[in-house]
């Protein structure tokens, strides 16, 4: 496997990326309300405010993730759109529709897949982007 064509910067920026998706994503200007209401949490064990630990592991998963598409993508004749069909498909194809069947089992709302999978979806999207617009 020829990697020349794996940009590290590129992997970096897409796995950043997500995290500024994420916390728009999930805060009470967008899907936060819903996600607490999908999770059922009520206010006596709704989890605290994130710790420094659980954002570096989160960062290193997100940082695998941008790899693996990355290492999807690798061929010289990938491009922007390219990268963000590449991300759709495996955005919904895939991710969201893991989480819809997990959330079957887990008896979830389909409100849970929607804004779990919907944010999968749209940072692998914006991650395939930056992977195939950054050359």
């Amino acid at each position: 496997m020829d990697l020349s064509h794996l940009n590290i910067w590129a992997i970096l920026a897409a796995a950043v990326s997500a995290f500024l998706v994420g916390g728009l994503w999930y805060s009470p200007m967008l899907f936060g309300k819903a996600w607490r209401k999908a999770n059922r949490f009520a206010s006596a064990d709704e989890p605290g405010p994130a710790s420094a630990k659980l954002f570096a592991i989160s960062f290193a998963l997100t940082l695998v993730m941008a790899v693996n598409l990355a290492l999807f993508l690798n061929d010289a004749k990938t491009t922007l759109a390219w990268g963000a069909t590449a991300g759709l498909l495996a955005g919904l194809g895939w991710v969201a529709m893991g989480i819809g069947v997990i959330s079957q089992f887990e008896r979830r709302p389909w409100t849970y897949v929607a804004v779990n999978g919907g944010y999968m979806t749209v940072m692998l999207v914006l991650m395939g982007a930056i992977l195939g617009g950054w050359r």
